[in-house]
């Protein structure tokens, strides 16, 4: 029975992420709706004094850079070293959905059900980062200690996720490794568009498990769409985070089959439908790392990249093509850049100064949310009364 508990909680989590507002009940600003923030890319800006508002309608003011950071889940921390903000995170939660990442001496402030607010309150934050699925009450009790807590809106495009990256970088005073990320983001996935341009795109099924698929409107249906693919689920009709009849998987007869995985050769979960397809028949069945689907940050990438090599090879193929050829020439311009200054002796030391490793990051594992706050909140909502257990 653990993997299916395991399988369900994957799933729960990935609606909690995104449809919060359910998982809280009816606490008022604890998901996307709640509240119109009101904050486009545009408006985002490191010139201090900072002013923002966040998803519950707080008015959030930072006078200058600030000194603390703490990011209260997985994704926030994520983005903060994404963007080359790590020096200034004190609190992080430290598990097996950020042993990526360097954690250091830096306090957990993860516990067994949300967030230990207590921890929180004695890093003495400048501010806090709280990604959509951290429960309203723990941030509300955050800032009834009179800490100042940056409260996302959820994430269910492309769009939102570069905005979380700006704002992240607006809110750590890290404008520039933001930029610098979403421009990363950009130039992959426009080289993924290109080398798709005249490919045929596939019905594909996104399997969350227990019988449980993401239609229109939902962040995963932008993954498959991105990748190449068009999501039944999406072709059917349905809207959010539903149960899909296994007939009509059956009847609609998917060519491929995605579903993200928490470790590689995971049982995918598939119901009896699923199994009576054509995807499953000739094995076509992609992983995608759990993580990269779960939360909103550029590692999402990744996710779509994995989808386009495994359906679309060739593409992927040009794509990666595209993207060594453009990086070759800015190396080619650079190194003609920094010849001429040598020659004149004016900028001896110019190339160690642009050494930089652009690809440091992509081989790195992709963290997930680890809130179990979340879960047990959507559990309640639909009815579920079940034991959770933390994950070994």
């Amino acid at each position: 029975m653990r993997q299916p508990l395991i399988v369900l909680i994957t799933t729960l989590l990935i609606v909690s992420a995104f449809a919060p507002a359910a998982a809280a009940g009816s606490g008022a600003g604890a998901g996307a709706g709640a509240v119109d923030a009101g904050v486009t890319q545009n408006d985002v800006t490191c010139e201090y004094p900072v002013e923002l508002t966040d998803v519950t309608g707080e008015e959030i003011t930072l006078e200058e850079s600030p000194d603390r950071v703490v990011a209260l889940q997985a994704s926030d921390a994520q983005t903060v070293f994404e963007i080359g903000a790590e020096d200034a995170l004190v609190g992080m939660p430290v598990n097996q959905y950020t042993d990526h990442l360097e954690a250091g001496d830096r306090t957990d402030v993860s516990a067994e059900e949300g967030v230990n607010v207590e921890a929180v309150i004695d890093l003495e934050p400048d501010v806090v980062l709280a990604a959509n699925v951290t429960a309203e009450g723990d941030v509300q009790q955050l800032r009834d200690a009179g800490l100042t807590v940056y409260h996302f809106e959820t994430a269910t495009s492309l769009d939102d996720v570069r905005e979380n990256v700006e704002l992240t970088g607006a809110l750590t005073g890290e404008c520039a490794g933001a930029e610098e990320r979403i421009d990363w983001m950009d130039e992959r996935l426009e080289a993924i568009e290109s080398a798709l341009e005249d490919e045929e795109r596939p019905l594909a099924y996104w399997a969350m498990g227990f019988g449980w698929t993401a239609g229109e409107n939902t962040f995963q249906d932008e993954i498959l769409t991105t990748a190449g693919v068009e999501n039944l689920a999406a072709e059917t009709g349905m809207e959010g985070w539903q149960e899909i009849s296994q007939e009509v998987v059956v009847e609609e007869d998917p060519e491929w089959i995605v579903y993200g995985a928490d470790e590689e050769g995971q049982d995918p979960g598939l119901g009896e439908g699923a199994m009576n397809t054509t995807a499953y028949e000739q094995d076509q069945l992609v992983a995608v790392d759990a993580n990269a689907v779960n939360q909103p940050g550029p590692h999402v990438v990744y996710a779509i990249e994995t989808i386009v090599e495994a359906i679309h090879p060739e593409a992927y193929e040009e794509a990666q093509a595209q993207l060594e050829g453009a990086e070759s020439d800015e190396d080619e311009g650079d190194d003609g850049a920094n010849e001429s200054d040598d020659a004149d002796g004016t900028n001896e030391s110019a190339d160690d100064a642009n050494e930089t490793d652009e690809d440091g990051d992509e081989d790195d594992p992709l963290p997930g949310f680890g809130v179990p706050v979340a879960v047990a909140a959507v559990l309640s909502a639909l009815g579920i009364g079940l034991r959770l257990r933390p994950r070994p």
